[in-house]
């Protein structure tokens, strides 16, 4: 089994699934991100977003191949790139943190330990851009797929609560941890990375 993990590029926006591609949950504040759903226009921000963070900052995600086959992927930039996290109650993100957004392995792929590389891959590149952690809004009341990752998901893979929250607590990883993480750990990342398996949608807070 080949696996290889790329950078997220314009030139392959196109391999991760079709609602993810149109998905602006994050990229977007909520009254633009409803604006562009109700013009048709998702699809075009959610490329110019990719496109103006990777001129501004550089690599802001991962997609997961096996045998040249896209199975996978993860998103993340420092808050000030994701307009959304400003509408979370938990906010802001520590200065030190880049934003995990959201993450996917498919179902069919799980439990190959693509969920742990694709993580570790993650923090060697953040750390080497002078990140110490990664932090997410979790959702504490998860009760089906969607843009914000469940809570417990969270804290099962390492995430530790920095501020709680009845609903969204933010959570942090320190980033030098993933890179020790055992295969015992890969069970933990199934779930979490499973929890999105129906292509995360626009939705509201």
């Amino acid at each position: 089994m080949g696996r290889r993990l790329a950078p997220l590029t314009l030139d392959n926006l196109a391999d991760l699934p079709e609602r993810c591609r149109s998905c602006v949950f994050w990229e977007l504040d909520p009254v633009r991100g409803a604006a562009a759903v109700k013009a048709g226009r998702p699809g075009a921000e959610k490329e110019a977003w990719i496109y103006g963070v990777l001129l501004e900052w550089g690599c802001c995600g991962r997609v997961v191949y096996v045998d040249d086959v896209p199975v996978g992927f993860v998103l993340y930039a420092p808050p000030a790139y994701v307009p959304r996290a400003a509408s979370f109650p938990t906010s802001p993100v520590s200065p030190d943190a880049v934003q995990l957004m959201t993450a996917l392995i498919l179902p069919g792929y799980q439990g190959q330990g693509l969920g742990r590389v694709m993580v570790q891959t993650v923090a060697k590149d953040l750390l080497s851009r002078g990140f110490k952690a990664i932090e997410a809004f979790g959702d504490a009341r998860w009760k089906e797929p969607a843009c914000v990752l469940p809570a417990d998901h969270l804290l099962a893979v390492g995430f530790k609560t920095v501020r709680t929250h009845p609903s969204h607590p933010r959570l942090r990883l320190e980033l030098r941890t993933t890179l020790s993480w055992k295969e015992d750990v890969e069970l933990a990342l199934d779930r979490l990375l499973g929890a999105v398996k129906k292509e995360p949608v626009l939705r509201p807070l």
